[in-house]
């Protein structure tokens, strides 16, 4: 899968699973863990040589063998490129096209003028579902970085009160709604009784019921443990487009340019709600409307609207707007191999097998299938960094339980959603969102994990609570 929310976007296709000994892959984990801490906090060595090391250590130690480690690591890294790298690029693009346009400073100023300083978080954390409904989370969150920014320097307000209600929009609807790939991996493995639809139609309300109990609430205490401000530096527009003598676009221009990508990455979604089977048709209606859809195709699109639409709104050059997307890249260059160093070493954990072990140690315990399957999926994300992995792994040791119950198709969504819940849960050292979110933001390894990486656990369980409270009030069998 993928990273994100963390977790989201980075490939599951690492080397099959070896049977490896249980008790010296669990040391070798450990210990990489223990390395990848000391060498990033203590050497201060760069995180993507640190997440090399780390590989290195458990996938040697663990028997996993020298080549099937490296073969592992340098194969997720390529998936990792491959996907989420393209749109991060893309991304980038378009945040720095929004940026020069002044369509980014429209939205900000918008905002602030109709906002209190009490109201902004919970406007933020409402804004971040919306763009992650149906976008990457790592796309989303490229997007938004300058809005969340430029809003904390606008209504000086500590930068935590602004990014965690906005992390929490984007990674809640990653976890809890398709078209995100988490959802709909877990869907596809409970063949009797998964639905799109119906997830959706349960997925959407819990996960913006958990976004308001947490998002802004929690901000207050991230802003709290970690008090730091916006970066004074950040500039809204580059150099030469601050030379021009330029107007800002309209709110409606600036905010349809802003949603576009969501829109089209939408519009697949809603004709495999209403036509099943429509991504898979060969038609030519079908496969237009499938590649337009497409994340990389989604986000291409709408830069060259972008660029379009804000050069004629804004007046500034063609020259100018074209020369943004050059100067987008090396801000996230670094980023970049941090990401897919970090699908690496998930590439590396998979590898090895254990997530496999993890799931059958849990398996046997007599408890609710909701809160198994969340404990699973806890554990499997946990130690993989994956979400994706964690979903396919719980759904997999679960499916057969599922047939054996005869679960209701309510039954089934919410063992969707209590899955989904529990693969996002600590997003820690080995997960590539994590690194995304530290770099982006500027913060040490400790200030991630107390507020990305507890909003993560925060968010998981409320939605294991909401889930088994509506789990009392639903036919669980058919």
């Amino acid at each position: 899968m993928s990273l994100t929310a963390g977790g989201t976007v980075l490939a599951a296709d690492a080397a099959p699973a070896v049977a490896l000994n249980p008790t010296r892959l669990g040391i070798s984990l450990v210990l990489s863990l223990v390395v990848l801490i000391l060498l990033v906090t203590v050497a201060k060595l760069h995180p993507f040589v640190s997440l090399l090391g780390a590989a290195l250590v458990v996938g040697i130690g663990s028997g996993y063998g020298p080549m099937a480690t490296l073969t592992s690591f340098t194969g997720e890294f390529g998936n990792t490129m491959g996907s989420v790298g393209i749109l991060i690029g893309l991304g980038a693009m378009i945040g720095k096209v929004l940026m020069d346009t002044g369509a980014t400073e429209q939205v900000v100023n918008t905002l602030v003028s109709k906002s209190t300083a009490a109201t902004i978080p919970w406007i933020m954390a409402l804004i971040g579902a919306l763009i992650g409904l149906p976008m990457f989370f790592e796309v989303g969150l490229v997007i938004l970085v300058p809005v969340i920014i430029l809003t904390a320097q606008r209504t000086k307000l500590p930068l935590m009160r602004v990014a965690i209600p906005t992390l929490a929009g984007l990674s809640i609807m990653h976890a809890c709604v398709p078209p995100h790939p988490g959802p709909l991996a877990a869907i596809s493995q409970f063949k009797d009784g998964g639905n799109v639809g119906l997830t959706m139609m349960f997925g959407i309300p819990v996960a913006i019921v958990t976004l308001l109990i947490v998002g802004p609430l929690f901000s207050k205490i991230a802003a709290k443990w970690v008090p730091i401000e916006a970066p004074a530096n950040f500039t809204v527009k580059s150099e030469e487009a601050s030379k021009e003598e330029t107007k800002l676009p309209s709110f409606g221009i600036s905010l349809l340019c802003i949603l576009l990508p969501a829109v089209l990455m939408l519009l697949t979604s809603i004709f495999e709600i209403a036509i099943p089977g429509f991504t898979k048709a060969t038609d030519p209606f079908s496969q237009t409307i499938n590649f337009i859809g497409a994340p990389s195709m989604a986000l291409a699109i709408s830069l060259v609207f972008s660029m379009i639409v804000l050069h004629w709104a804004s007046g500034i050059s063609w020259k100018t707007v074209n020369d943004s997307l050059g100067a987008s890249l090396p801000a996230v260059a670094g980023i970049l191999l941090i990401v897919g160093a970090g699908g690496g070493f998930k590439g590396v954990l998979v590898g090895t097998g254990i997530g496999k072990i993890i799931g059958g140690f849990v398996e046997t315990s007599h408890v609710s299938i909701f809160l198994l399957g969340w404990l699973i999926a806890v554990f499997v994300r946990v130690a993989t960094g994956s979400a994706t992995v964690s979903i396919l792994t719980t759904a997999g040791i679960l499916s057969n339980a599922v047939t054996m119950m005869h679960a209701s198709p309510m039954a089934v969504t919410l063992l969707v959603l209590a899955i989904g819940a529990g693969s996002i849960f600590l997003s820690h050292l080995n997960d590539a969102g994590f690194w995304l979110i530290k770099e982006y933001f500027g913060m040490s390894v400790g200030q991630t994990l107390k507020t990305w990486s507890v909003l993560e656990c925060l968010l998981s369980v409320v939605v294991l609570i909401l889930v088994m409270i509506l789990s009392l009030f639903i036919p669980l069998t058919i």
